[in-house]
């Protein structure tokens, strides 16, 4: 129990050498899946020494999923993104990629943010280290020859390259939790990456964050804002992680640590920006214009609501909507910090303000499921409920492209308006499913899959263990029947790396 002021959360055994957690013994639907590839992980199974150690194979099966991904592109690689509009949408293989290598000039040779475009968009919308990963690929793509085979091999160049990606993300998730590593095969199996991956660039930021919040964990957290500013140059999203960190930082105290992140993050971003601000301003502008004069658009609530009720919403009263709702998702998500028994895991409020922008935004992509993924899976890494989700992304991932496919068609084939609609009221509720379950985990730290094995926050760094010295509400008012009676101290019993109870030595606990 916290004290008044000054609480210790219960100690984090994986930091000693304690096994690592096998979900085949703790989950039962992955036991009931195991059953597929020979049943749950056995006494004489492989324990990590060898070359089949569990981050291994994460890495080698997002390798493999993320290739199968590319499988599921080749009806439009061969023919249907040059031959027809309609059959990129039937075959649910649309990706952006090959549409913009000569949309956005890099097969003239234009240079992103300097050079006028000369379609509808003047300059390239994207943020700047997405700009420059575009301008890298296009480097690598061979010239000449007819422009399909250009834009096949554009899309070939990006689809390394953002495996690469796919990878590290894996294997970052895998080592953020050190007792957990085998969390990381949901994301390696994430139906969703696999389809949405080579869509856009977005597994980039994605792969940063996920790198940044494995920094944080390791207690580094000016690597944490370095990664987490490059990641925000890369797509706006990330950056909103330092706002549950700032609450988290508060309820422990840790303002100095919390401060080399903001550093962090701001030194990355403006080293990657700086200059295009500088040298060519309206280039720069362009993703930040793009993003606030957008109409709202597909997979969003407010599409929804626009459709529902036949009054259009414009992007100015669908973006003042979007921050009035985000500030009260700060507010509530500052409540729960606070009031909460035990302080929140950073995973789990990253998760939630994530989840809480893409439920609010005017737009909702296909390959927006990427950055709620690995937060997912270790705010909550359970299969049955991770699957649930993925059920819903994964028909929502169908239903957007068969309405595209109807109203391209002229409403001959497709998915009519009400089914595209009862697909974003499933991707709607299954994004909130999970984040009850979250909060639900917070309020109830009991059921928290990751503290029912003895840890505290193995994803908080400097949190994991810390002391509180700020609590609201019932957290103060546990705190205050947590307060011992006066009288000779006892010695705090502790857990030693062996998983036996030991008293601390002289020098006292660390805690």
């Amino acid at each position: 129990m916290p004290s008044l002021q000054k609480t210790r959360a219960p100690r984090d055994r994986s930091q000693g050498r304690s096994p690592a957690v096998v979900p085949t013994h703790r989950d039962p639907v992955a036991a009931a899946g195991s059953q597929l590839i020979g049943g749950p992980f056995g006494r004489r199974a492989l324990t990590g020494t060898g070359p089949f150690t569990p981050v291994r194979v994460i890495a080698l099966v997002a390798i493999g999923m993320f290739a199968l991904g590319m499988v599921q592109k080749l009806p439009c690689y061969n023919w249907a993104w040059f031959e027809g509009i309609t059959s990129q949408y039937t075959h649910a293989c649309y990706s952006d990629i090959p549409h913009l290598y000569e949309g956005r000039g890099f097969a003239a040779g234009l240079v992103p943010y300097f050079d006028r475009l000369s379609g509808g968009i003047p300059f390239l919308e994207y943020p700047v280290l997405t700009g420059l990963f575009m301008e890298v690929a296009a480097w690598l793509t061979p010239g000449g020859g007819p422009m399909r085979e250009q834009e096949q091999a554009f899309w070939m160049v990006n689809a390394g390259l953002l495996m690469a990606c796919a990878a590290v993300l894996a294997v970052c998730v895998a080592r953020t939790h050190r007792h957990r590593p085998w969390d990381g095969l949901l994301v390696a199996l994430a139906p969703s990456i696999a389809l949405t991956a080579t869509i856009n660039w977005d597994i980039l930021a994605v792969a940063l964050t996920a790198a940044a919040v494995l920094m944080w964990s390791r207690g580094r957290p000016l690597a944490f804002g370095i990664l987490l500013g490059l990641a925000t140059a890369s797509k706006f999203y990330p950056v909103l992680l330092l706002i549950p960190l700032l609450l988290l930082c508060w309820r422990a105290g840790k303002w100095r640590r919390y401060g080399a992140a903001v550093l962090g993050a701001a030194g990355a971003w403006l080293v990657v920006n700086l200059p295009v601000m500088i040298l060519a301003p309206e280039g720069w502008k362009q993703f930040y214009l793009f993003s606030r004069d957008r109409n709202v658009d597909f997979g969003s609530v407010w599409l929804l609501v626009s459709q529902r009720t036949g009054d259009p919403i414009s992007p100015e009263r669908a973006n003042l909507y979007a921050l009035l709702l985000m500030a009260v998702a700060v507010a509530a998500l500052a409540m729960l910090t606070f009031t909460a028994p035990r302080r929140p895991r950073f995973v789990q409020l990253a998760f939630l303000i994530v989840a809480a922008f893409v439920l609010t935004n005017k737009v909702y992509s296909p390959q927006y499921v990427l950055w709620l993924v690995p937060l997912a899976v270790l705010a909550r890494p359970r299969w049955r409920d991770f699957l649930i989700w993925q059920a819903c992304e994964v028909m929502y991932f169908l239903g957007v492209w068969m309405y595209l496919a109807f109203t391209a068609s002229g409403n001959k084939q497709g998915l009519p308006v009400d089914g595209y609609q009862f697909a974003i009221v499933l991707h709607l509720l299954g994004t909130l499913y999970l984040c009850v379950m979250v909060v639900r985990d917070i309020l109830t730290p009991e059921r928290d899959p990751v503290r029912q094995d003895g840890a505290d926050d193995p994803s908080g760094g400097v949190l994991d263990g810390a002391e509180d010295v700020f609590v609201a509400g019932r957290a103060a008012h546990l705190a205050r029947q947590a307060v011992p009676p006066r009288g000779p101290e006892l010695p705090r019993v502790e857990w030693g790396t062996s998983g036996s109870a030991r008293a601390p030595g002289p020098g006292g606990s660390r805690g």
